[in-house]
């Protein structure tokens, strides 16, 4: 048990060192290499860094519950682009329009309804179909999608609400509006998976899922449970990025579920399920956006981004493996 305690450990102590050495080597770099007069760890940088983290953020804390519990969800962009339009369309809708301003929660409301729908839909379908997750939200990734491109045509949906705006531009300690919402979800969810049964519930069915259920675990309810929560969280990612720019195309939140997923497993989260962190999770949608920013900084193109974070993953999967091998050989002895 000590073995596997240390890996946990040397993964999710691991991503917050490659932040360090990200931090030091773009500060350097960007001294030789970057046009920019600024520097890179200017605190203004860090705090929009922040800000920018939080719409993919958000849906990747989602994403890790899911797989710890030993599944995946392939439709969060999907789900974000179709809460994003219910939320600015029904601003405009005319039984609404007595209500001023407080067709914001409403609106709210019925974005972050939508996300929990498309999340039940997932995980029931997962529940007593007993087919892969994996598949069932890549057809449910191609079939919301569909839903966003029926709604309006190809056309996008747009509503400023000033009042929206500026709540969501607003900052209180110096941190923007989304910042504390990525942060609160953080530790909401860090407190569910560490201090509550659901959570001891996810890690032991992504680890054993026979075990479980013989464990008296009722495993379909407690999957469509995560299943809710993250299409919850991509309804709230939506709110909280189109609060302020109000306007969403239909193919927004494209290749948003690769993005969260790389982040999951750079926190060290397992993709059989069992293992994962919250917080180090936290850490990989950090390292990304630093890593995207930085290379920025320093003149690379969107092509030598995605090269360099698609590396660094096949990296990370790779020692994943060797670390797991190597914990189970030390068990055998």
């Amino acid at each position: 048990m000590n073995n596997l305690n240390t890996n946990d450990l040397l993964k999710q102590g691991a991503i917050w060192g490659f932040i360090i050495l990200e931090l030091v080597f773009f500060t350097v770099a960007g001294k030789y290499l970057s046009l920019s007069q600024n520097a890179f760890m200017d605190l203004d940088n860090m705090l929009l860094l922040f800000k920018q983290s939080a719409p993919i953020g958000i849906i990747a804390l989602g994403m890790t519950v899911i797989m710890i519990n030993g599944n995946i969800d392939l439709s969060v962009g999907a789900m974000f682009a179709l809460c994003a339009v219910v939320l600015l369309d029904s601003m405009t809708w005319p039984f609404l329009a007595g209500l001023g301003d407080w067709v914001i929660p409403v609106s709210w409301g019925l974005a972050l309804l939508t996300g929990v729908l498309l999340g039940a839909i997932n995980g029931l379908i997962v529940w007593k179909t007993g087919v892969d997750a994996f598949i069932v939200t890549l057809g449910a990734m191609l079939g919301y999608r569909g839903l966003v491109f029926m709604f309006n045509g190809e056309q996008p949906t747009s509503h400023l609400n000033w009042t929206l705006v500026d709540f969501a531009e607003a900052q209180f300690l110096g941190l923007h509006t989304a910042t504390w919402f990525l942060l609160g979800v953080a530790v909401v969810l860090w407190l569910v998976m560490t201090r509550t049964v659901h959570g001891r519930n996810a890690y032991a069915i992504g680890d054993n899922r026979e075990a479980a259920v013989n464990a008296g675990i009722r495993v379909g309810p407690h999957m469509m449970i995560n299943f809710m929560i993250i299409g919850f969280l991509a309804g709230l990612s939506a709110v909280v990025f189109y609060s302020e720019s109000g306007s969403v195309n239909p193919n927004d939140g494209s290749l948003y579920e690769l993005w969260a997923i790389t982040a999951v497993v750079l926190g060290g989260t397992k993709l059989t399920g069992g293992s994962g962190s919250i917080i180090s999770t936290l850490g990989g949608v950090l390292a990304i956006q630093l890593l995207r920013k930085g290379l920025g900084h320093i003149g690379a193109d969107t092509e030598t981004v995605n090269l360099v974070i698609g590396s660094i993953l096949i990296a990370v999967l790779f020692l994943d493996r060797q670390l797991n091998r190597k914990g189970k050989g030390e068990l055998r002895v």
